[in-house]
């Protein structure tokens, strides 16, 4: 079990990666804080953790609010004393739509979560990690935030914003026993996926998934569970070189 007694922090981990992410690091051996702005979806997953024997909290919160983000810093540090890991995860697709029909207060909530959340979580939870001169952070973006993405023009800005953030973490923190990366999913099978299927096409969403998937050298979506193994990877000491990288988790779509 390579995270055996590691404390496990994970945002948006009330469903899709994020529940994903917790069962992986619980089976490896991880105590969890989960946190979602869904109070409900958070209970559900912490149980499933305990349900296999784990360890494992729920934790209400808005990523966007930065008196909420530090309370679910101080809630894990009272539950468990310290934080190893950060899954920096949450994040919302916003609405599809053209850039110069962009509604602009769907902007300022896709950036606020998105992005302000992943600064968030960077600026509470480094502050704990330089002190104990230990821990990993692993930020989601996007294959979105790799090459453009048409009609999601917040979603597509926020995701290339949190690879220049990790960058910019990691070479800050590197030399303090702190190590930042991010993953690039494709598209994964999710609720935010078929969301997005839903409103590119709302009378054939299955053809946005046929489109999607025939671009795909593997010929299909990827599953949470294949996703949340590539960050217990990262979050572990098995990855202990790896600094400042953005993995992309995509079966090869963006290499055609």
């Amino acid at each position: 079990m390579k995270l055996e007694g590691e404390i496990a922090l994970v945002t948006g981990g009330g469903n899709g990666i994020g529940q994903a992410a917790c069962l992986e690091f619980a089976r490896q051996g991880a105590k969890v804080m989960v946190v979602d702005i869904d109070a409900a979806a958070a209970e559900k997953t912490a149980a499933a953790i305990r349900e296999l024997g784990g360890d494992a909290y729920a934790f209400q919160a808005d990523v966007s609010q930065s008196s909420q983000v530090q309370a679910y810093v101080e809630a894990t540090l009272s539950a468990y004393g310290r934080i190893d890991s950060l899954f920096n995860n949450a994040g919302i697709e916003g609405k599809v739509s053209p850039l110069a029909e962009y509604d602009v207060d769907n902007w300022d909530r896709v950036i606020g979560i998105n992005l302000k959340g992943t600064f968030l979580g960077l600026r509470y939870v480094l502050t704990v990690m330089i002190a104990q001169k230990k821990g990993t952070v692993v930020n989601t973006a996007s294959v979105a935030g790799t090459v453009g993405a048409p009609n999601m023009a917040a979603y597509s800005a926020s995701k290339h914003a949190i690879i220049g953030l990790t960058r910019t973490a990691a070479g800050e923190v590197g030399k303090l026993g702190v190590r930042v990366n991010a993953i690039c999913p494709g598209p994964i099978n999710t609720r935010m996926i078929h969301s997005l299927e839903q409103m590119i096409n709302p009378a054939e969403p299955s053809a946005v998934a046929k489109s999607n998937m025939a671009r795909n050298p593997m010929g299909r979506y990827g599953e949470p569970e294949e996703v949340a193994r590539i960050v217990a990877f990262l979050a572990s000491d098995e990855s202990d070189y790896v600094n400042g990288a953005a993995w992309l988790i995509d079966g090869g779509r963006t290499a055609i």
